[in-house]
């Protein structure tokens, strides 16, 4: 009798278990078929256009003047060297499906010419930034030039670095805009509010930092490393001396070179010597060593840490960030 119950139990625990069985499996089949389905038309509803940039600035543009509407990707690794970039077969993939491609132009960017014939992508809007500034300005090659902030020159390449300038930053954003009312007719109205907004940082920023420069004891900036910010003080009418100009490929300043920013920033009193965000600020450090300046560091917005890109950091931001040193550098 025992046994024949213990049978019946077991009959029972068995069935049970089958029904439990049936039951996981019926939820897995519902999850790697109806759940994806509704996650895909999540994504198309929101993502429905996409935005490749090669860098930070037009990276972050592009994200809030979509808000949320497009896709936005950055090819170049968080942390990298745009100049060094050397793009993979993922990144001819992204450009050859987006909707909209922004790059800067320029000698940096000789690569993309080749990128953008390979994607055979004829419906892609073709964004450069160096298309969208209020005057380009000539790019410096030595030493000499690098006591002036004059422009025009008739000779040498282009500086490319545009968007350090909110004023050009509105110019690339009036055009990024421009392309998402383009490929998405449907959400015109919120893109042109998106950018009405972001203008008016842009603006506010712009009037920041020219109060900061109105009020400041100085004029001048030292820097003791590359100096990818001539838009930047032209814009502010700084000057500026620097260990190198523009993205110079030089890792070490000549002995002459670091004398002379020593003794400058001795003789005029200066007090902070600036590098740029992300490198290693050693020649900062010897000037700063031999004069008592303070170092500050100052955001090209070309590249940021993978910490501050996962962080979702802004252009904005970083900005704000370039006004706070700038405040305590000229005072």
């Amino acid at each position: 009798m025992i046994l024949y119950k213990g049978k019946i139990l077991k009959k029972v625990v068995n069935n049970q278990m089958n029904i439990i069985k049936k039951i996981i499996i019926c939820f897995f089949v519902f999850a790697i078929t109806i759940l994806p389905l509704c996650s895909c038309g999540q994504t198309q509803s929101e993502s429905d256009v996409s935005v490749v940039t090669t860098i930070f600035a037009p990276y972050s543009f592009a994200r809030e003047l979509a808000g949320g509407k497009a896709e936005v990707t950055m090819l170049l690794p968080a942390g990298a060297d745009s100049h060094s970039y050397d793009p993979t077969p993922k990144a001819l993939l992204a450009v050859s499906k987006c909707d909209i491609f922004i790059y800067v132009g320029g000698e940096a960017d000789s690569w993309v010419e080749n990128i953008i014939a390979a994607a055979e992508n004829p419906d892609m809007k073709i964004i450069k930034l160096i298309d969208h500034t209020e005057e380009l300005i000539c790019a410096e090659h030595d030493h000499e030039h690098e006591h002036s902030h004059e422009h025009g020159h008739e000779h040498g390449e282009y500086d490319e670095h545009v968007w350090t300038s909110p004023r050009n930053a509105a110019l690339a954003c009036e055009a990024i805009a421009a392309a998402l009312c383009e490929v998405d007719a449907e959400n015109t109205d919120a893109y042109a509010e998106n950018l009405a907004s972001y203008k008016a940082e842009l603006a506010a920023l712009d009037e920041e930092f020219k109060e900061i420069v109105a009020s400041g004891a100085r004029t001048e900036l030292v820097f003791g490393d590359r100096f990818p910010l001539i838009y930047f003080t032209e814009a502010y009418g700084l000057s500026y001396h620097a260990a190198f100009p523009g993205c110079a490929g030089n890792t070490e300043p000549s002995a002459a070179t670091l004398a002379e920013l020593i003794a400058h920033v001795e003789e005029e009193s200066i007090p902070a010597v600036f590098h740029i965000s992300l490198s290693t600020g050693n020649i900062a450090d010897a000037i700063c060593d031999a004069t008592g300046a303070k170092k500050l560091a100052l955001h090209a917005c070309e590249t940021v840490s993978k910490a501050d890109f996962d962080a979702d950091v802004t252009y904005i931001e970083l900005m704000r960030e370039n006004a706070e040193a700038l405040r305590e550098a000229l005072r």
